[in-house]
């Protein structure tokens, strides 16, 4: 896999860039993602988590196995959101991670957050996006 995305800030002690990792509990969305074809895993993050905004190929841990995932971190503007949300898709994964605590590594960004005109041109984005996630 690559190399994990680094923060531009200083590590905890001072040691440089840190790398990029957001925990949380996987809370119920709209289900947007599902009905695009794409479920996800919105991840309910601490308050006072600033993550950086995009598309990015992730890796995610859970139960001591690392799965490839695409991260949307936004406020889903297709959509009108407002509030930011962290949403992961795991490639190559069908189950049920409600409850369940995630820990998201950002490897790559992938692409800034944007509006899609239509529901159809945003499936499109995400499918590439998946493959380019794939294409390390």
């Amino acid at each position: 896999m690559s190399r994990p995305l680094r923060s531009p800030r200083q590590g905890a002690g001072g040691e440089g860039p840190s790398v990029i990792t957001l925990e949380g509990i996987v809370v119920r969305g709209e289900g947007r993602g599902r009905r695009l074809g794409f479920p996800t895993a919105n991840l309910r993050v601490a308050a006072d988590t600033e993550p950086p905004r995009g598309v990015f190929a992730a890796r995610v841990h859970r139960a001591g196995a690392e799965l490839a995932a695409v991260a949307n971190i936004g406020t889903r503007p297709t959509f009108d959101g407002q509030e930011v949300s962290v949403e992961v898709h795991l490639l190559d994964f069908e189950g049920d991670l409600y409850d369940e605590r995630l820990r998201v590594t950002l490897d790559r960004r992938l692409r800034g957050e944007r509006r899609f005109d239509t529901v159809e041109e945003l499936r499109r984005q995400i499918a590439g996006d998946i493959q380019q996630a794939r294409s390390r």
